[in-house]
């Protein structure tokens, strides 16, 4: 298209033109800026006061050399990958149960479940706290019934710090998965259900050799929206820990958290935190390409 064409289109639908128009603005001003601004600061040594220093590279070089980094690179895929077992799972076989009717008052179910999505996170950290707590927790208050002694869960050598971050995170992200996996199931015809029933296939069958490959896109957009989701944990091990250090040991220590202890809760270290930043956006795209490479080479 010539540059007269474009000329003549814009005269014609320059009405339509100005009412996209305030759209592109604001996502070029608040979206596109705030975005290249950050990859350029990122090769800046920065306080947010004084002057840049241009540095090159060795923001990414510090941050890829620290041992802290690592750990919280560690923490964070581990929180991920088992609570992603539970998310996943017991998101598909709740939506499945919902979806066969096999208990009533669906809709109650469907509310209770996806409560801890609307729910304040800081609020719902608390209650896991209390129920984690070492003196007074609910939880080692059962253990104690067994005769087992309090574990401090939350502190001692920061090891299990990440099991209560874990059962938070699933709990959480669970019922949301389940919305999803039960409005793809309602989108399956009951003609294959009413099949494989008749044939005489079991529940655990229809799901794992019916249900799941038909769902298989929605299965790949829950588990980029959950690694996304890990990535950005924050608020939980935050509230938990009671800092941006994680807990002891840093067990608690995630990427997001050792972001935010460089620039600006922590630290003014506004160029290496943009380094961060990226590296963090490099990493989910990474492996969101990898989940797209993997589940999407089966070809209808």
């Amino acid at each position: 298209m010539n540059k007269k064409n474009l000329l003549y289109y814009f005269k014609k639908y320059k009405v339509a033109y100005a009412y996209i128009a305030p759209f592109y603005i604001l996502f070029m001003v608040f979206g596109i800026f705030p975005m290249v601004a950050g990859l350029g600061l990122s090769f800046f040594r920065w306080d947010g006061l004084g002057s840049m220093h241009f540095i090159g590279m060795e923001n990414y070089i510090n941050l890829l050399t620290d041992a802290l980094f690592w750990k919280a690179v560690r923490n964070t895929v581990f929180i991920g990958i088992i609570a992603h077992i539970p998310i996943l799972l017991g998101g598909l076989i709740l939506a499945y149960i919902l979806n066969s009717k096999l208990v009533h008052g669906q809709n109650l179910f469907k509310t209770i479940y996806f409560m801890p999505m609307v729910t304040s996170s800081v609020a719902i950290t608390i209650i896991f706290a209390n129920l984690f707590g070492y003196n007074y927790g609910l939880l080692n208050y059962v253990l104690s019934l067994f005769g087992k002694e309090p574990t401090n869960w939350l502190g001692g050598d920061g090891s299990l710090i990440k099991v209560a971050i874990i059962v938070m995170f699933a709990w959480k992200w669970i019922g949301w998965n389940m919305v999803i996996y039960l409005a793809g199931m309602q989108g399956i015809s009951n003609d294959i259900y009413e099949a494989a029933q008749i044939d005489g296939a079991s529940h655990f069958r229809i799901v794992f050799a019916i249900v799941m490959p038909l769902l298989k896109p929605i299965i790949l957009f829950t588990l980029i929206q959950s690694t996304i989701g890990m990535f950005n944990l924050f608020t939980e091990p935050f509230v938990l820990t009671g800092g941006l250090g994680g807990g002891t040991n840093n067990g608690g220590l995630t990427l997001m958290m050792y972001l935010f202890s460089k620039a600006p809760q922590g630290g003014n270290a506004y160029g290496y935190a943009s380094a961060i930043a990226y590296v963090i956006t490099l990493m989910i795209v990474i492996i969101s390409v990898i989940l797209n490479k993997t589940m999407g080479r089966e070809k209808a």
